[in-house]
């Protein structure tokens, strides 16, 4: 049997097809650009690469994921041009004729590392990516957390010292939120450059307080075996180890166990995603093959 994946992200979609979960065997990485443009040419890998008998599908959102919904399926409030209200999953379903199984790109992206990557083994953790947006998803109590409607970590609040940092933020709903602060876009606009091009190091430290300050608020509500942070940004190699030491110091003692206090272990706790840039469309046929057989 073949299933396929997508990653559909804001920058890019990453295409593949699989006869067997964690090990994609064809793989096509393309931009994000209209939604007609980008779904034909995800339509377009499948019919050539396939056939598939059934798609997982990791959407940038918000999106409906509430199954029964008259929108299922639809990117809704969405910052990115073009793509708000727009509705993903009918053109795959009809232009595929397969069925579809749909969460979240950072929920998937969990399930990837879950099944087969940094939290293989574990019944709770959150896997956070830090790119060109923010956006994260959990495990909780051995199963994807959904809700009301699905986890949208970039959109916390933190507090913002305009004293130190007195860019107003970039989020078009929120301004000052963690994506609004601390995404890749929020970098450039902050700095004038792309991340990957700054090497001072008060930048790398607003970057670590801001993540830092979220992490708080993930320990403390989700209480995660592991916390797994990935993204572009997140390669920038002093980031994780800042962040790591101000959570630390954050949490002052508080929480008494030593992946939260002693630094050697945090190491271990707060750790970049084992399946690197692959994790979400690992994730996707992950997910395709779970909805095959009712896992």
């Amino acid at each position: 049997m073949s299933y396929g994946g997508i990653e559909a992200g804001g920058t890019k979609w990453v295409c593949a097809v699989a006869d067997e979960p964690g090990r994609p065997d064809k793989v096509d990485t393309f931009p994000t650009t209209s939604p007609e443009q980008t779904v034909a040419r995800a339509v377009r890998f499948f019919t050539e690469n396939g056939p598939v008998e059934i798609l997982g599908v990791g959407a940038f959102g918000p999106v409906d994921i509430r199954l029964g919904s008259a929108t299922w399926g639809t990117i809704t409030t969405t910052p990115k041009p073009g793509w708000g209200d727009t509705d993903v999953v009918t053109p795959l379903r009809s232009g595929l004729q397969v069925p579809i199984a749909l969460d979240t790109d950072v929920n998937v992206a969990a399930l990837g590392e879950w099944r087969w990557g940094a939290a293989h083994g574990l019944d709770s953790f959150c896997y956070i990516t830090v790119g060109t947006g923010i956006g994260g998803g959990a495990v909780v109590n051995g199963r994807l957390l959904h809700g009301l409607l699905h986890p949208e970590f970039g959109h916390i609040r933190v507090p913002h010292d305009r004293a130190r940092d007195p860019f107003d933020g970039i989020c078009p709903y929120h301004g000052d939120c963690l994506e609004g602060l601390a995404s890749g876009e929020a970098i450039r606009q902050r700095w004038g450059r792309p991340g990957q091009d700054l090497s001072s190091p008060a930048a790398w430290e607003i970057e670590a307080e801001y993540l830092a300050l979220a992490l708080v608020n993930f320990v403390c509500m989700l209480s995660p075996r592991r916390i797994i942070i990935g993204g572009g940004v997140a390669q920038q190699p002093t980031l994780l180890p800042m962040a790591r030491q101000r959570l630390r110091e954050l949490l002052a003692g508080y929480l008494r166990v030593p992946e939260l206090t002693e630094p050697q272990a945090m190491e271990g706790y707060i750790v970049p995603p084992k399946l690197g840039g692959e994790a979400g469309v690992i994730g996707a046929i992950q997910l395709a093959w779970e909805a095959q057989h009712g896992s």
